[in-house]
């Protein structure tokens, strides 16, 4: 039996949502103020369970919608039926959730057909291209119409969501990204790829995988390719994501060269292990352009927007594109300039101290007071 007061059900179903959510499911577990319901909805099924694993983290329900080639209505109707059934009988007071992801927007949309109360972490982010990332903004948007309680990880996203003129509450936390990955990054892991030598080569982390850059995928590895021609100690470390609608063009171009290593993702301890040791990061990810500058890497974006201007503004990350040409100039003078290097390792980055989640506790137990 659910205690009669402070019950919070913190819904996840990807990696992403997992990294920046455990933080906050850690400190409200903690908290005896509180009865913490973390749900799955199985959005990314195995490689959720390798963050809860590293941060020793169980889930109390799993709706397991997970299936082969699942498209965006598979994945939304499937969560919303699951989660209202849940939220029913669960009667959260409070629902949290975190970014943008369909997930995140059903379990949203579950509470407020329910009229609980929603909390939104990392709230905030824009780029004003509803198709740009895909369908990332319209879920943070649609989200941020929904909200009760909007944690926004900085000055830009609290000055978009008080511009939009959202209902609720808007708090700058930080992002929980950053509380993370340092606590990961204590530990010192390390990332260990057959062949790899670290020492002997500056290695380049990409990774690529959003819905918008799927018809850019080749572009993109000819860009890499590039860059591997022109700089002979240079090796590339290419995590490949599990769709393969991903995986098949990266693999057909870039599969057969010597110093590229096609990996399966690598779980976040390993993760944050090859960022530390890598010499630069080329990226379509919203986290690591949050989490790189923490550890002092320059931040290459393959995208044509960015929801995370304040990276480009404060010079840890620059906004690339998907042309070859494009990607390979923007690599060029980090790999052959060592002041142009220094000058984007060192920048500060923009998006938080660490002390984000409990901050987002702190929040929450005094709407629910």
């Amino acid at each position: 039996m659910l205690n009669s007061l402070n019950r919070i059900c913190i819904t996840l179903g990807t990696r992403p949502e997992a990294i920046k959510l455990a933080p906050v499911i850690q400190q409200f577990q903690k908290n005896p103020q509180f009865t913490t319901q973390v749900v799955l909805t199985g959005q990314h099924k195995e490689m959720v369970a390798q963050v809860m694993e590293l941060f020793n983290l169980k889930a109390d329900l799993d709706l397991d919608i997970m299936q082969p080639r699942q498209t965006l209505t598979d994945i939304t109707c499937r969560s919303l039926q699951g989660l209202e059934a849940l939220f029913g009988r669960l009667q959260p007071q409070l629902v949290l959730v975190q970014g943008d992801t369909t997930t995140a927007f059903a379990a949203a949309l579950a509470a407020f057909y329910q009229k609980v109360p929603v909390g939104h972490v990392e709230a905030g982010l824009r780029t004003n291209d509803l198709f740009n990332p895909y369908p990332e903004e319209a879920n943070r948007r649609l989200i941020s119409q929904i909200a009760q309680l909007h944690f926004a990880p900085t000055d830009q996203a609290v000055k978009h969501l008080r511009g939009s003129g959202v209902v609720g509450e808007v708090h700058q936390t930080g992002n929980t990204v950053i509380d993370a990955l340092l606590a990961v990054a204590k530990e010192n892991p390390v990332c260990e790829i057959p062949g790899l030598d670290w020492d002997s080569h500056r290695v380049i982390l990409a990774t690529v995988h959003r819905r918008e850059n799927w018809d850019n995928l080749e572009d993109i590895a000819r860009g890499f390719l590039q860059i591997l021609e022109r700089f002979s100690d240079v090796a590339l470390l290419l995590p490949l994501h599990r769709n393969p609608t991903v995986r098949e063009p990266l693999t057909a171009l870039l599969g057969n060269h010597p110093r590229v290593f096609l990996v399966e993702p690598l779980d976040y301890g390993k993760l944050v292990g090859a960022i530390g040791g890598c010499y630069l990061v080329m990226t379509d990810s919203g986290g690591l352009q949050e989490e790189a500058p923490s550890l002092g890497k320059p931040v290459l974006v393959l995208r044509e927007t960015t929801e995370r201007p304040e990276a480009v503004e404060a010079g840890t990350a620059q906004l690339v594109g998907t042309n070859p040409e494009q990607v390979f100039a923007a690599a060029m003078p980090l790999l052959s300039d060592s002041a142009a290097y220094q000058e984007m390792a060192n920048a500060v980055n923009p998006f938080g101290d660490g002390h984000a989640a409990e901050r987002i506790v702190d929040i929450v137990s005094r709407y629910l007071e």
